[in-house]
């Protein structure tokens, strides 16, 4: 038992070691956002430091595993229930929820894309097992953001791979136990003829060869570094990254990623409706002079809720018919890239004008009602598959986009 769950209450930490389905998991989850997650939110940001208390109580509860299958062990959750974990998570400390999205992407990609593979497969029940937690390695020095090409190469001898690869950022690398990688197919392959390879710990090296300290998402802790690895044929998934990308790795991302986002902009809004709820009681004769801009304030939360609910059950919809998504399907890929764009914009606007109507007490970092991390944080979401490049993705999509 480690120091952290020695501290905390018997009946959290009995619910933490029984979350045999989603609806105890999103309780405990709910308990470490309140208890764990928001007590150190603002050390970590602070310090840019990774949010280990966190991290260390979602594994107890299980957490890591939510997404591997029943069949392997796993609870089996849905895309739209790891959302809800991010979404509870991200009201209390982004960072944090940050890496469970990132997490859960990488996962996902696996479950999906392991094809008949035992070895992958015994991988999954072992991840659960064990809460391990995946990190990805897309970003990569001399591809200007794109990572649907690659330069670093997978070399094959035998049954055996070996790698070297100098990523812009890896996500809190240090801290993983395995690593998601992204590489051209071998020497001779094209930038885009990409695979996915899963590297255990113990079987690369990871040199940071940068900083981290940025304005906001700081316990992410995603500076440069370069990898190097070596690995058997197995843990190179089946199906190109062309596939993996489109059909799981986007749209999960973007997603999970806008889920974390709502949970920024709710835990918002909700700080401005408890400070001027407050005021209201000291005067309940008199309606408080901002009231009309926070219901204005809720509503735009709302929408941006709905969106989000919206295109996660045409995503899952998807899944359960069984069809490939691809390029081809138009419709949905502008739909969950515009997702990700307006959720991008949307928590900024909402966490600017929430400091615009609480005033000097969200402006105050050492006000309970302080939303500068907030905003810091929310500032990033544009720069994650940057706005601009999928905006000019867009572009290309409505030339062949036929509404039907």
């Amino acid at each position: 038992m480690s120091e952290l769950q020695a501290e905390l209450s018997d009946g959290i930490r009995t619910s933490w070691q029984h979350c045999n389905s989603y609806e105890s998991l999103e309780a405990a989850v709910t308990e470490i956002a309140t208890n764990i997650a928001a007590l150190h939110a603002n050390d970590v940001d602070q310090k840019s430091r990774f949010p280990q208390e966190t991290i260390d109580a979602l594994r107890a509860s299980g957490a890591l595993g939510a997404g591997v299958p029943l069949g392997l062990d796993g609870l089996g959750c849905s895309v739209s229930q790891q959302a809800r974990l991010c979404r509870v998570l991200g009201a209390s400390c982004a960072a944090s929820a940050m890496i469970l999205a990132m997490h859960y992407i990488e996962v996902e990609s696996i479950v999906r894309h392991c094809g008949d593979s035992e070895s992958l497969r015994g991988y999954l029940r072992r991840l659960n097992h064990e809460q391990r937690l995946i990190a990805s390695v897309t970003s990569e020095v001399g591809t200007d953001g794109d990572m649907t090409q690659s330069i670093a190469a997978l070399e094959m001898s035998g049954d055996s791979f070996a790698f070297e690869k100098q990523a812009t950022t890896i996500s809190y690398g240090v801290y993983a136990h395995d690593l998601l990688v992204t590489l051209r197919r071998s020497p001779e392959a094209a930038p885009t003829d990409q695979v996915v390879v899963l590297v255990l710990n113990g079987d690369y090296e990871l040199t940071v060869t940068g900083e981290w300290d940025t304005l906001g998402m700081r316990g992410t802790c995603s500076p440069a570094a370069k990898v190097k690895a070596r690995g058997k044929a197995w843990q190179v998934l089946p199906k190109p990254f062309a596939d993996i990308s489109s059909h799981t790795m986007v749209p999960v991302s973007h997603i999970l990623w806008s889920a974390l986002w709502l949970g920024i902009a709710s835990d918002a809004v909700n700080k401005v409706r408890r400070l001027l709820v407050e005021k209201y009681r000291k005067q309940p004769d008199e309606i408080p002079a901002k009231a009309n801009h926070l219901a204005v304030l809720d509503g735009k939360l709302q929408q941006m809720k709905a969106e989000h609910e919206h295109v996660t059950q045409a995503y899952e919809a998807l899944l359960a018919s069984g069809k490939k998504i691809d390029v081809f399907n138009v419709g949905f890929a502008l739909q969950i890239n515009n997702l990700k764009l307006n959720a991008s914009n949307h928590v900024k606007e909402i966490v600017t004008e929430a400091i615009q109507v609480a005033g000097i007490a969200a402006y105050r970092n050492n006000s309970e009602y302080s939303l500068g991390r907030h905003l810091r944080d929310a500032l990033s979401a544009s720069l994650m598959i940057s706005n601009e490049r999928i905006v000019e993705y867009n572009a290309t999509l409505q030339m062949l986009y036929r509404d039907r």
